[in-house]
């Protein structure tokens, strides 16, 4: 099973960069988080490859750093898979399960092996529509990492969030994840013009293309410019020689007309790929009474900002 990319030295590289402790022990890194009045720490720890963990080094770790937990979020195991099964009780055998997850469930994993031709057939057929006539349109496409690629990016992310409602990263952290990638990332954005209407940011990391981070105008959305997008960016992962295209998140019902996630996972879905769902999040405990206290506390948190919203 290969590391997922939020597992590697350079996403702990930007994490330590950005300002976010992260350690690496047990054969894991996690990140370090503040629990604000008690001098004591909240360990993260997302996409896991359980069957590598050495507990015991790792609770040790958390010991040393303070950390009352360690919050395994959603582990890179599939539900349905070979290794589920034996996944979870790893997992169990020194851990409680999770109250919440942080990381989307649901995933769409695209195969990049077919051929192009065959990679656009395997998309649905409005969706092919879509990408041609955007590009009969003459909506334009280009491909940079430049400040000028990322600005356009960012703002796009930026008006996308403020429009379904969702809190965006900083500018300041994503430009960092740019940086510490370097070329490893590129952004594509699709213009018509001169006017940026769709962009997203693509990272590859070992033989997967992951789509992390996107945004769109509500301008000339009739030009289907996000088809096109979403389009290019198998290509480039076929130009890359990917394996995979990892499109990073998705709702667990896809029929759950509720589910925040549900008309980007709607839009993700025609594209080919494979709907998959990962096991459930666990917690390493290292402090009970304080555990309890936190999750508590985070609870109303939560239920605070999404009434807010």
């Amino acid at each position: 099973m290969e590391k997922h990319i939020l597992q590697s030295d350079e996403w702990a590289q930007f994490k330590n960069d950005y300002g976010t402790p992260c350690v690496n022990a047990g054969n894991v890194w996690y990140t370090k988080h503040t629990i604000p009045l008690t001098g004591q720490f909240y360990a993260y720890c997302p996409r896991v490859n359980p069957f590598e963990v050495d507990f015991e080094a790792l609770k040790k770790s958390l010991e040393e750093n303070n950390c009352i937990a360690l919050h395994f979020d959603v582990p890179n195991i599939i539900v349905g898979s070979q290794e589920e099964a034996v996944a979870v009780k790893i997992l169990e055998a020194p851990c409680v399960k999770s109250q919440r997850d942080e990381f989307a469930k649901g995933n769409f994993l695209l195969d990049l092996a077919p051929s192009e031709d065959e990679l656009f057939q395997q998309m649905q057929y409005k969706q092919r529509y879509n990408v041609k006539y955007a590009q009969k349109k003459g909506v334009q496409i280009s491909r940079g990492i430049g400040q000028e690629a990322f600005d356009k990016f960012y703002n796009l992310y930026k008006e996308t969030a403020q429009r379904q409602k969702y809190y965006p990263r900083g500018k300041n952290y994503l430009q960092k994840i740019k940086e510490v990638f370097g070329k490893a990332a590129t952004i594509i954005t699709a213009e018509y013009e001169k006017t940026p209407l769709t962009s997203w940011l693509l990272i590859k990391y070992g033989d997967v293309l992951y789509y992390p981070y996107g945004g769109s105008s509500e301008k000339m959305k009739n030009l289907q410019a996000s088809c096109l997008v979403g389009w290019e960016a198998l290509r480039y992962g076929k130009e890359l020689g990917a394996k995979t295209f990892d499109m990073w998140g998705a709702s667990v019902d896809l029929n759950d007309l509720k589910d925040s996630y549900y008309g980007f996972s709607n839009f993700k879905a025609k594209f080919g790929g494979k709907h998959v769902i990962y096991i459930d999040s666990y917690d390493l405990v290292v402090n009970s009474s304080l555990y309890y206290m936190f999750n508590t506390a985070n609870t109303l948190r939560w239920k605070l900002l999404n009434f807010m919203r």
